[in-house]
């Protein structure tokens, strides 16, 4: 089981607001030791109040590798004038007393954990989404060998930490699908939170969901093998054929009869066979061989 939590205290003055006053020593020259993060806001700026607690909540999560400052531009005018801050909220990131990073307007949380990771990695650090990351392609490796229980439980301890890390939550499904507990397999995909629930990740887990239930009910392949060689132009016998041969790990051959379908007739069961490639190319990582070479073709009948 991996430990994810480092237990670090985090420091008192992880973030503090500063004056035109003590900007100099609380931003370029504190930047010499650690990376910090400047927000630049005003009381009257509403989309400020969304983008602060969560550029802290970050912040927060990296334990020090990284540290914030606050600005008030209505008290500390002079320095958003140097700075040429044109509209808030803005945000610029500074290291060894020089701005390396920033952003304007308000941006969704993943970018601004995405940006909170490069600061830290600038500054040498670990960066939080780095540890995590590193822990889900362990959890993945356990689910490759088998290891399903043990990928489940570090899985589940990576989204205690960050409960909206999309491949963790993707993992999680995929953990209890191998487990042969498709109820539960869905009821997490169901909870998964609303800002990841049309990732990548969440997608694919949906797609092997719905192919391990249609596994249940594959028939056998020999006897669908024999009644599409005894008239090519049962399209269901195939369709079946291709399910079947899916649910048995031959996803290649699978795809294979469903192209045939398509090539045959694609309004067949109102274009069932494209459909049920797609669910297949979903569940799979866009870089798979099967993926690369079953799109194109797919293309090639569509637009020939």
């Amino acid at each position: 089981m991996l430990e994810l939590s480092t237990g670090t205290d985090v420091p008192a003055d992880l973030i503090k607001d500063t004056t035109e006053a003590s900007f100099m020593a609380d931003v370029v020259d504190a930047s010499q030791a650690t990376p910090i993060i400047v927000d630049f806001w005003a009381p009257w700026c509403g989309p400020c109040k969304t983008l602060g607690p969560m550029l802290e909540k970050a912040v927060t999560a990296a334990k020090g590798a990284v540290k914030m400052v606050k600005v008030n531009v209505d008290e500390a005018q002079g320095i958003a004038g140097q700075l040429q801050i044109q509209s808030i909220p803005t945000v610029y990131a500074f290291h060894k007393g020089q701005p390396i990073d920033g952003f304007q307007g308000a941006q969704p949380e993943s970018e601004i954990k995405a940006f909170v990771d490069r600061v830290v990695s600038a500054g040498g650090g670990e960066a939080p989404g780095e540890s995590l990351n590193a822990a889900v392609e362990a959890a993945e490796e356990m689910l490759t060998d088998g290891a399903v229980a043990d990928a489940a439980q570090t899985f589940a301890a990576i989204l205690a930490e960050e409960p909206a890390h999309a491949g963790a939550y993707g993992g999680l499904v995929r953990a209890h699908i191998a487990m042969d507990d498709l109820d539960q397999a869905e009821a997490i995909l169901n909870g998964a939170p609303a800002e990841i629930s049309n990732s990548a990740e969440l997608e694919a887990a949906h797609a092997q969901i719905e192919l391990a239930r249609q596994a249940a009910d594959a028939g056998p392949i020999a006897e669908l093998t024999a009644a599409v060689e005894a008239d090519p132009s049962n399209h269901q016998a195939r369709f079946d054929l291709a399910l079947a041969l899916h649910a048995g790990g031959e996803v290649q051959q699978a795809v294979d009869q469903l192209l045939e379908i398509f090539r045959s007739d694609r309004e067949w069961n109102d274009g069932a066979a494209k459909t049920q490639l797609f669910t297949i190319f979903d569940a799979l990582k866009p870089n798979d061989p099967v993926v690369l070479n079953g799109r194109r073709k797919l293309s090639s009948m569509i637009f020939a």
